[in-house]
């Protein structure tokens, strides 16, 4: 990934956090048929390397994981992103001087995937997915709600995967490359459209700023 140095993440807690609220990452590798890429939800364990490793599952009918073992492999992650329109610049007005781009925050996991086919191991995935994921809702489902059975059937049928982390890479851009002048109005006229995504980027932006 391109990343000039005003755009670098390298503080590694920032990027898994972002990796933690936006889980749904894109796997890349090069398989036997050219580049695949798979959209994949991921939990993200600490257990003491030095990035953490990335867990998930995929169907079993799925070939990604069949893939000769220890395959190089690239998740990627999008955060926060919105149109940055010229006219949020304050600049606009004293010179023209000024384009429409594009803000966004990313980060790049690298590491070999391996497969996981012990039903323990991947219930046990299942379980910490839908624990986080239902958490906050009034009654939380679980795995142990549907019938054993059901659920043994089901995990016949998907396959775990496991990426040690060895390398990330963080990109924010959010305005770091404007004066501080247009990354006040751009937070503040992000603010005023409203919606949830250009919320989320004036939140970075500010974050930056300060």
């Amino acid at each position: 990934m391109y990343i000039p140095t005003q755009f670098a993440e390298t503080r590694t807690d920032v990027m898994q956090q972002l990796m933690r609220e936006h889980s749904l990452g894109t796997l890349v590798m090069l398989g036997e048929d050219g580049l695949q890429a798979n959209h994949i939800p991921f939990e993200i364990v600490e257990d003491g390397s030095p990035f953490g490793t990335l867990q998930a599952h995929v169907a079993r009918s799925n070939p990604l994981w069949r893939q000769e073992a220890g395959i190089e492999s690239l998740v990627v992650f999008q955060g926060a992103q919105a149109y940055i329109s010229p006219s949020l610049y304050a600049t606009k007005k004293e010179h023209g001087k000024v384009v429409p781009t594009y803000n966004y925050m990313a980060v790049h996991a690298h590491g070999r995937l391996r497969a996981v086919e012990d039903p323990q191991w991947v219930r046990g995935l299942l379980e910490r997915l839908s624990a986080r994921h239902e958490a906050g809702r009034e009654a939380p489902w679980a795995v142990g709600d549907a019938p054993a059975d059901f659920i043994d059937a089901l995990l016949k049928q998907i396959v775990g995967i496991e990426i040690e982390i060895t390398r990330l890479e963080g990109k924010w851009k959010v305005s770091q490359n404007q004066p501080q002048r247009n990354r006040v109005s751009v937070e503040a006229g992000l603010r005023a459209q409203g919606d949830e995504a250009s919320v989320a980027m004036a939140e970075a932006v500010a974050l930056r700023r300060e």
